[in-house]
């Protein structure tokens, strides 16, 4: 199979501007972005976004960072957080975006782990003690900066680091992914291998600025054509939806099957309701079972599945042009190279209908640079030619995928992957606890909790609920397990590691559990 086969960034690329300059140039005027929190709308032009960001990008230089310098962004849901990565990348720094939910410990780790020469912080989440050499940026030099000079973009390289994302993995160690300018230009096959977008579309986003998959679908891709954006920063209701629709008109909206069929479930979902769109995008986590059935029966309009990865974003789709298949998140997207790999052995790509490792050609404009200072998972993920990130699937005649789960022990909640070590270490630091293994456990179909099983140590006892609330301490709200099963011991193999795939059939003997909170 040859590598991909769509055009390539040029050789001098950045990401900020392949995603501002344009429209700010020739439609200056046109609304970029409105923002909605739930009491009135704040309009943003392409003009007014660029000045910000620009603006902020000349802050950042004149503070001396070395070029490259990591800048973490430790913000909560607001338009500054995406000026600040922006201008980060303007500026040829590399922000990593950070979920506001994310503990304490959590971001003193990735300080640390990234070396970090800053962090931009809105005066309101916690923040642990700063490493010797890390400076804090706060709202009032924030403020400050967008009122300074406007500087210009950075001439950067297609293949300059960008930007950072920290991800989980089998190791329970979050790790950093490297991306460079040209993401934003892997990106390309998404616009009609997935949104069908054009310049007149606005797109509704339901997340929020601080996730990786808002800034891209929400801004990366909307701006790059010209088009516009919603965000919602407001307090979580869940009838906002239908009435941003009904205020602002979008055309497309995305957000996690979860939400939608929460939106299915409320009642009040009708093509009337939703008339201003075109379809829905999903990802994060794979459709449940009829839900793109039950959607398309009660609003007229499809939903169309992405796959992808932290180390390359969604690579295979359903869309306009490629008609939903139920069960299957669609073919991979023009231009890029997608096999079946064996899950051990040779390098040959498989036969459709063979299951295997869902492989991506290194060659792909959209993939990871590297990990960071982990040069062992640099060598591991890639067979030959092709990265290989534990998906597992097969290709049916007509060249869709279809999504069988991991080849290894990596969970999704809400969008976000989980170590389940992660989360097994961090309850452990529990003195009364003496071992703990997690796993997702499946209620009803298609609902899926991240669930502890936990041996406690002799004449030690604890609730459910408080395992849950000294876990909530140390790991982000979406890693903490919703449900804890107490045990009197674990499945293990011969050399003592859990089993994970038969932590599910300890349910018979657990002597407490706590319910989804």
């Amino acid at each position: 199979m040859t590598g991909f086969t769509g055009e390539l960034p040029p050789a001098r690329f950045n990401l900020t501007r392949y995603c501002l300059a344009q429209s700010a140039r020739e439609q200056a005027d046109k609304t970029a972005l409105t923002i909605a929190d739930g009491t009135g709308y704040e309009t943003l032009s392409f003009a007014e976004i660029e000045d910000i960001v620009l603006r902020l990008a000349s802050a950042f230089r004149l503070l001396g960072f070395d070029r490259g310098a990591r800048i973490l962004i430790r913000m909560g849901n607001s338009f500054d957080y995406a000026a600040v990565f922006f201008a980060a990348n303007a500026a040829e720094l590399v922000p990593i975006p950070a979920s506001s939910m994310l503990s304490v410990d959590e971001i003193s780790f990735i300080l640390s782990d990234s070396q970090a020469a800053a962090i931009v912080h809105d005066g309101l989440l916690d923040l642990p003690d700063l490493p010797v050499g890390c400076r804090l940026i706060t709202p009032a030099d924030i403020a400050a900066f967008k009122s300074g000079p406007r500087g210009q973009y950075a001439d950067t390289a297609a293949t300059t680091p960008a930007y950072m994302v920290y991800t989980s993995g089998t190791s329970g160690r979050p790790k950093g992914v490297l991306h460079a300018q040209r993401a934003a230009w892997g990106r390309r096959p998404m616009y009609q291998g997935w949104y069908g977008i054009n310049s007149e579309d606005t797109i509704l986003h339901t997340g929020a600025f601080n996730w990786t998959y808002t800034l891209g679908t929400a801004l990366f891709d909307p701006w790059a054509n010209g088009a516009s954006s919603i965000v919602y920063t407001g307090p979580r209701d869940r009838a906002i939806w239908l009435k941003l629709i009904a205020d602002l008109n979008p055309t497309i909206m995305a957000s996690v099957p979860a939400l939608y069929r929460q939106m299915l479930s409320d009642g009040g979902l009708s093509p009337h309701a939703i008339g201003s769109l075109r379809h829905g995008l999903t990802a994060g986590e794979a459709m449940f079972p009829g839900l793109q059935k039950e959607w398309l029966e009660t609003t007229g309009i499809a939903l169309y599945e992405a796959l992808g990865m932290s180390e390359i974003s969604t690579y295979i789709s359903s869309s306009p042009s490629v008609p939903t298949k139920p069960g299957s998140p669609g073919k991979p997207q023009p231009g890029r190279s997608v096999c079946i790999l064996p899950v051990s052995g040779d390098d040959e790509p498989l036969q459709a209908g063979e299951t295997g490792l869902i492989g991506v050609h290194r060659s792909d404009p959209g993939m990871m640079l590297r990990y960071w200072n982990r040069p062992d998972d640099d060598q591991t993920v890639y067979r030959g030619d092709w990265f290989v990130g534990g998906d597992l699937g097969h290709f049916d005649d007509d060249g869709y995928i279809w999504y069988e789960g991991r080849n290894d022990d990596v969970m999704t909640s809400f969008g976000y992957r989980i170590s389940p070590l992660e989360i097994e270490v961090a309850i452990m630091r529990n003195p009364a606890i003496q071992q703990a293994g997690v796993t997702e456990v499946e209620l009803n179909p298609g609902m899926k909790l991240v669930t502890a099983f936990v041996v406690m140590r002799e004449h030690e006892t604890l609730t459910a609920a408080e395992v849950i609330d000294f876990a909530s301490n140390s790991l982000a709200r979406y890693k903490v397990p919703k449900q804890v099963f107490f045990v009197d011991a674990l499945p293990q193999s011969g050399n003592g590691k859990i089993i994970r795939k038969n932590l599910s059939s300890l349910l018979k003997q657990s002597k407490d559990h706590a319910n989804d909170d």
